[in-house]
């Protein structure tokens, strides 16, 4: 039997990473957008209304945290037909439920037009665009490394990483955009909506884009010779659970720091120096998420050449000691000092963790459970640590009274768990390309023997 591979024999194989960005690129856009609305207060005054506005705050986070509890049923659900039916479907699939929650989220009515159905069906739509979110990732990263040459697969599952800073850079742009184009009142009547309903000019883009793609050789070759799993969930949970857990480690301290810098900077500044600096947080993430996209992939094609693991290691580690920094520097008031701090915290460290983590994650599963396995780690890391770091960071900052020293204890126990997790994982560079590589070479000498039995005959 001739083992064909994605590898060797995918026609334009740049098409499919591609694709995988812009698809992720959108994806994150919506998501992101909720979390930067409900950093400003928007859905607190529209939505909570009844509360006091510390109170409406947590109420807009804890939305926001929900659809991270929906993320691990998108992964389990696009993991399980992933490994079944194709990647491609499921890619597909998850656009549609992120397209059709986020446009409906910038028509809902507030809760002086419906009362307390608004802020019921903004959890609803919350934990769709969860699960759609939950269904992504996993999906894009898998066939971006199962498409990619030999000794390309962390840069080809950059382009899946490099959607996030992508998504929240048109976030952040379209959020200010619109923020400068109208007064404050006028975006809090109707304006806030546009950012949401402009979103169905990517959707689109990205289902045209999306149909286009073919699932890897690699997979196809499971399905032509039957060895799909018929229970992925189960046979990865049973037989991979070691990588799960390792993923579910490693993911947190990345996560955290992700939506720490991201989303509760922008209230941290908020809280200390005033409402008036709120655009000041915002254009720091803006400026962080910008130098992102061209980060990821520099780190991920650095871990093609040295590994994944040392280099997932100097931002766990270099993370845990240089959050407490990121307070002393915005602390001084300066908002070069506070910007800084956030393009350090993203674009150094966390972004040294999260360029190679596609291809790293993803090499520790076998192809069969592929999917599975790292859409379960990685959505179950999501929900134990980004979704709830914001509300928890918030809850803490105002336990000790607007100092942040909770708030560092907190993400130095994570920090801790993600360094002890990276130091038990094996280093994976090498091993999806020597199985690439024995395929390939069987391949040729199958061709070979065919072409001498031709000849004889």
């Amino acid at each position: 039997m001739t083992i064909s591979t994605s590898k060797a024999k995918t026609k334009a194989p740049w098409r499919v990473p591609a694709a995988s960005f812009i698809g992720t690129t959108i994806e994150w856009y919506d998501y992101y957008i909720f979390g930067l609305l409900a950093a400003t207060g928007v859905f607190s005054r529209l939505y909570f209304p009844e509360q006091d506005p510390a109170t409406g705050l947590l109420l807009a986070f804890v939305t926001y945290a929900v659809g991270f509890v929906a993320r691990p049923f998108g992964g389990m659900f696009a993991g399980h037909f992933g490994d079944k039916i194709g990647r491609k479907p499921m890619l597909v699939l998850s656009l549609l439920i992120m397209g059709f929650a986020t446009l409906a989220m910038g028509l809902l009515p507030t809760y002086a037009q419906i009362g307390v159905w608004a802020p019921i069906l903004l959890t609803v739509l919350r934990l769709m665009q969860g699960f759609g979110a939950g269904a992504e990732w996993a999906g894009a990263a898998v066939i971006s490394i199962e498409h990619a040459p030999p000794g390309r697969s962390g840069f080809f599952g950059s382009f899946t990483q490099m959607g996030v800073p992508a998504g929240m850079l048109l976030a952040n742009s379209s959020v200010l955009a619109v923020k400068a184009a109208v007064p404050a009142d006028v975006f809090d009547a109707w304006a806030w909506r546009l950012p949401f309903l402009l979103s169905v000019i990517l959707i689109v883009t990205g289902m045209v884009v999306r149909a286009k793609l073919e699932d890897s050789n690699d997979f196809k070759e499971l399905v032509e010779t039957n060895q799909t799993s018929k229970k992925p969930l189960g046979e990865a949970m049973k037989k991979e659970s070691k990588g799960i857990w390792l993923v579910v480690g490693m993911r947190l301290a990345e996560n955290s720091a992700f939506y720490l810098y991201t989303t509760f900077s922008v209230v941290y500044i908020m809280k200390t120096f005033g409402a008036e600096r709120a655009n000041q947080g915002t254009m720091s993430v803006l400026i962080a998420s910008a130098i992102g996209v061209f980060a990821v992939p520099l780190w991920a094609i650095l871990s093609d050449k040295i590994g994944r693991k040392p280099l997932y290691l100097f931002g766990s580690i270099g993370g845990l000691l240089f959050f407490p920094l990121y307070f002393v520097m915005t602390d001084t008031g300066s908002a070069l000092l506070a910007t800084l701090a956030i393009i350090i915290g993203l674009a150094v460290f966390h972004n040294s963790m999260y360029g190679p983590q596609a291809a790293f994650f993803a090499e520790l599963f076998s192809t069969k459970l592929r999917y599975s396995g790292a859409s379960m780690g990685y959505q179950f890391g999501s929900v134990l640590a980004g979704g709830i770091a914001p509300l928890v960071a918030v809850a803490l900052l105002t336990a000790g009274n607007g100092k942040p020293g909770w708030v560092i204890l907190y993400f130095s126990i994570i920090g801790v768990i993600t360094v002890v997790a990276t130091i038990l994982a094996p280093e994976t560079l090498e091993k999806l390309d020597k199985r690439i590589t024995a395929a390939q070479e069987l391949d040729e000498k199958n061709a070979a023997i065919a072409q001498e039995r031709a000849s004889a005959n």
